[in-house]
């Protein structure tokens, strides 16, 4: 909320399908996936979130909302639902438990050029990884917007887009770079015209 405050953007908490309805687009956070598909389920929120999404609401899945707006969960518990709408298989936790976080400069090419990018670091952006997904298996219309470039996981997609939904394994309001919410309000307004 605050990354995108600063950018300008009206900021609202959804909690209640009536709150929903306030709103033309949607983060939906880190977190821990199974805790927030019970809890959608609980505020009756799973269907309105899941019939925006399909009417074409600009949302913005981050970690556990990468895992939150992917069709299918390769490793998921038995009882775990998405809200769907990325032609993704993501693995929760792919990357390792909470003391394998880890940082990792990424080159994200659509968002080299935006006007928030952080004093000397315009080329590439610091990705923090929190007990991450990672996308497994994508459709013919996703379309990647980076990759783990080093180590074991080198390779591993870990931003994707796909229309107007937006998703990324790591967790890019803990950097202080906004360049990530700026591109997806510039998404916003567009869907918006």
């Amino acid at each position: 909320m605050h990354a995108l405050a600063a950018l300008g953007a009206n900021v609202i908490g959804v909690r209640r399908p009536r709150e929903l309805d306030d709103v033309d687009a949607l983060v939906i956070p880190g977190g821990e996936s199974t805790t927030m598909d019970k809890l959608v389920r609980a505020f009756d929120l799973q269907e309105p979130l899941r019939k925006r999404i399909a009417d074409a609401m600009p949302v913005y899945g981050s970690c556990a909302g990468m895992i939150m707006l992917a069709d299918r969960i390769a490793d998921a518990r038995p009882d775990q639902d998405t809200l769907g709408g990325l032609d993704i298989t993501v693995r929760r936790n792919a990357f390792g438990r909470q003391v394998d976080s880890f940082e990792e400069d990424l080159h994200i090419p659509r968002i080299a050029g935006q006007t928030s990018a952080p004093e000397g670091h315009p080329q590439t952006f610091k990705a923090v990884f929190i007990r991450a997904p990672w996308v497994e298996e994508m459709g013919a219309g996703i379309e990647v917007l980076a990759t783990v470039e080093t180590g074991p996981a080198r390779g591993r997609v870990v931003a994707i887009q796909q229309g107007n939904l937006l998703a990324t394994s790591f967790h890019p309001e803990v950097t202080g770079d906004h360049r990530i919410h700026e591109y997806f309000m510039q998404m916003v307004r567009t869907a918006l015209r």
